[in-house]
């Protein structure tokens, strides 16, 4: 699917949208719209910081819904006519009753596509950063908030909040490193050196299967602590990555709204 066509479907998946309830802000990933909604556009941050470009264009908007007020984010992609509704970053922000209208709504105005819903998973920590970015600043008052600079201070306590974190996960990395030499030190000589002295009551086969069940024992733990450590750092890098949209949302909420204040004449 070219540019021009990508562009013209993205458009009309908007302004669908737009009869469940208004498009508060709008997300694009390698798409330029010609007519783009007057509401905060940014980029797609999730995507735009990866260092490969496998990823579709797509665009997802941040929609209100009409009758009940709860928020929703809908990612379109056009290119594999799929449409995905993300509950994770709204999370606490919606019910099931309005998630259900929406998913009526999507089924009718979109016959021809893929409808998906993206649940929490629970190994990449979703609920954590959730509840963390909500605990400082909901979404509802980055979105459609009036006191701009308590929203702005509470950004700001999310971004140090991430930083945190990050700091957090540096240190379960260098535990990890810290604690691997000496274990591995320890482990060699258990394996090699005092398991031989019982050789005789347990049999050759007997401490063969003693030495690889400490082994498999070792590299469990290892491989535990390691992806923990890689959770915890991909946890920060999405409260990081949450804070920065919701100031570059907050930016243009301020900008728009500067632009449309009228000019006063000069007397």
């Amino acid at each position: 699917m070219d540019a021009v066509t990508t562009a013209t479907e993205t458009a009309y998946a908007l302004e669908a949208f737009k009869a469940f309830g208004p498009v508060l802000a709008i997300k694009l990933y390698r798409i330029a719209l010609e007519h783009p909604p007057a509401v905060p556009s940014l980029p797609c941050l999730d995507h735009e910081a990866m260092l490969h470009e496998g990823i579709a264009p797509h665009a997802a908007a941040y929609v209100q819904d009409s009758t009940s007020g709860h928020l929703h984010e809908l990612v379109v992609i056009p290119a594999q006519r799929r449409i995905e509704v993300d509950v994770v970053s709204t999370w606490g922000e919606q019910s099931a009753d309005s998630r259900i209208r929406l998913m009526a709504h999507l089924a009718q105005r979109f016959p021809g596509h893929k409808v998906r819903i993206l649940r929490p998973l629970r190994w990449r920590g979703d609920k954590r950063v959730a509840n963390a970015c909500r605990a400082q600043v909901s979404l509802r008052d980055v979105l459609v908030g009036t006191d701009m600079p308590a929203i702005k201070a509470s950004i700001d306590r999310l971004f140090t909040v991430g930083m945190l974190m990050e700091k957090e996960s540096r240190v379960a990395s260098w535990g990890v490193r810290t604690v691997t030499g000496p274990l591995l030190a320890a482990a060699g000589f258990v394996l090699f050196g005092a398991l031989g002295y019982f050789v005789a009551e347990l049999g050759e086969s007997g401490v063969e299967a003693l030495r690889y069940g400490i082994v498999a024992v070792l590299g469990a733990v290892f491989l535990y602590y390691g992806l923990k450590a890689v959770q915890l750092t991909g946890m920060s890098n999405r409260v990081w990555k949450r804070a920065s949209e919701y100031n570059l949302i907050l930016t243009e909420r301020r900008r728009l709204s500067e632009g449309a204040k009228p000019e006063r004449r000069a007397t």
